[in-house]
């Protein structure tokens, strides 16, 4: 007598990270709710863009900006409007200002970082609105941490959602899957504000995961990937944040956490989701567990992203994609 297989339920995730100030990367992480669809939604940390751009309004009502090197004019509203799109698409903070205030800007350091930090939490402000709206009456939910790169400010603004959960060292639910989040990196030559040491990075990992109740059928939403893992290539930097060079071309080395590395193959989670390294896209195993780094273009508009589908005991299927 032949019996009827039973019908595996299956969780479906959509992961990205590294988004880096742009919205319409975001908008589209977001919308992948609906688009896949997915029941969950998984951002890795670096939420933040890394410039503030003045564009200077002129006796004339021209505008006037430098973006991504280039010198731009804007005649008209829609010449603005495209101007300030670009800024935003390349991860960056547009702020219209006059000269004299253009000029108080790059003269003063502490307005200037004042001025950056409102910018920054304006926008993620607006980004929480959309996912809040975008994802009400739906039961998939924003699972979003910070990375490396992002200031302390922001993590009362990821609290206040409603449907974007702030779940940094906190574990979660998904479907049947636990899942530990972490968005600390080892240290990087840019001393960014979320680095620890390696045996910190072990202690705080192990404390959550400790806790985790079937570790084999477990997620890990870790910003900084496994050491030597193929998923944390990237050029080595020296001590004035130049390339190293070896043969006349940039020198490739693993850049990765050991102490992540160790985790993962102590409690052989079902699945493991990173960041980071933005060139370094791909899926790999560390035993059993099916790692993830799905890179990042956010610069060109474009969101890197991994739609999983998970059984409850095994990863079903997994595919990077970009759009």
């Amino acid at each position: 007598m032949f019996r009827r297989r039973q019908k595996q339920s299956i969780t479906r995730i959509f992961y990205a990270g590294d988004v880096h100030g742009s919205r319409v990367c975001w908008k589209k992480f977001v919308n992948a709710a609906a688009h896949y669809p997915a029941d969950a939604l998984v951002m890795g940390g670096d939420l933040t863009g890394k410039a503030l751009v003045p564009i200077v309004r002129e006796g004339d009502g021209s505008y006037r900006a430098r973006v991504i090197g280039e010198s731009r004019v804007a005649h008209t509203a829609e010449e603005l409007d495209q101007m300030q799109q670009a800024i935003s698409t390349n991860g960056m903070y547009a702020l219209i200002v006059d000269q004299d205030e253009a000029r108080s800007l790059q003269e003063d350091s502490d307005k200037r970082d004042r001025a950056f930090e409102k910018a920054l939490l304006d926008e993620l402000r607006l980004w929480i609105e959309f996912a809040d709206e975008r994802l009400a009456g739906s039961e998939a939910r924003a699972y979003v941490i910070p990375g490396n790169d992002d200031p302390w400010s922001i993590d009362e603004v990821l609290e206040s959602g409603t449907c974007v959960d702030a779940c940094d060292e906190t574990i979660r639910m998904l479907g049947p899957h636990e899942m530990v989040s972490f968005g600390y990196s080892n240290r990087t030559p840019w001393q960014t504000p979320r680095e620890l040491d390696e045996d910190e990075i072990y202690s705080r990992l192990k404390r959550l995961t400790d806790q985790l109740e079937a570790p084999e059928r477990a997620i890990f939403n870790i910003h900084v990937p496994p050491y030597e893992s193929s998923l944390d290539t990237a050029f080595e930097i020296d001590q004035d944040l130049r390339y190293v060079t070896k043969g006349g071309r940039p020198h490739e080395i693993a850049t990765g956490s050991p102490a992540v590395r160790q985790i993962i193959e102590e409690a052989q989670p079902l699945l493991s989701l990173h960041g980071h390294i933005h060139e370094s896209k791909g899926v790999t195993k560390i035993g059993h567990t099916v790692a993830i780094n799905p890179g990042s273009d956010y610069g060109s508009g474009h969101l890197d992203g991994c739609l999983i589908h998970l059984a409850a005991d095994r990863v079903v299927n997994q595919y990077l994609v970009s759009g």
